[in-house]
C-alpha cells in the first residue's frame, strides 16, 4: 500500500477524502510542529527543485514528470549516502538492520 504524506494544512480534509476514496495511507506530521514536517518538506523541497523545475517543468506532461519524481526516488533510496547512517545508503542501512522489503 503506498504512503502519502502530507502536511495538515487547509486542504487537509479534502485530501484525507481523496485518500479514503482511493487508498493510500496517509503519514502526517502534527500541526505546527516543524521537525515532524522538516524532513518530508526538505526531500520535496530538493526534488522539486533538482529534478522538476530545472527544465521548464510546465511543458513536461504528467508522465514525464512522474517519471523524473520516480528517478529522484529511487535516487534518494538507492545512491544517496548519508554520513547520519555511517556512510551507508538508505537501502542500505534498512537491510542491515533488517527492516527493508
Amino acid at each position: 500500500m503506498p504512503v502519502v504524506w502530507s502536511d495538515p494544512s487547509s486542504h487537509w480534509r479534502q485530501e484525507r477524502r481523496r485518500s479514503n476514496r482511493y487508498g493510500p495511507t496517509r503519514s502526517t506530521g502534527a500541526k505546527g510542529r516543524p521537525p515532524d514536517n522538516a524532513a518530508a518538506e526538505g526531500f520535496f523541497g530538493r526534488m522539486k527543485t533538482e529534478s522538476v523545475y530545472p527544465g521548464h517543468w510546465e511543458e513536461r506532461t504528467r508522465d514525464e514528470v512522474l517519471a523524473l519524481v520516480g528517478d529522484c526516488i529511487r535516487w534518494h533510496d538507492h545512491e544517496r549516502i548519508k554520513r547520519s547512517l555511517g556512510w551507508m545508503r538508505p537501502v542500505q542501512c534498512r537491510h542491515s538492520q533488517g527492516t527493508a522489503a
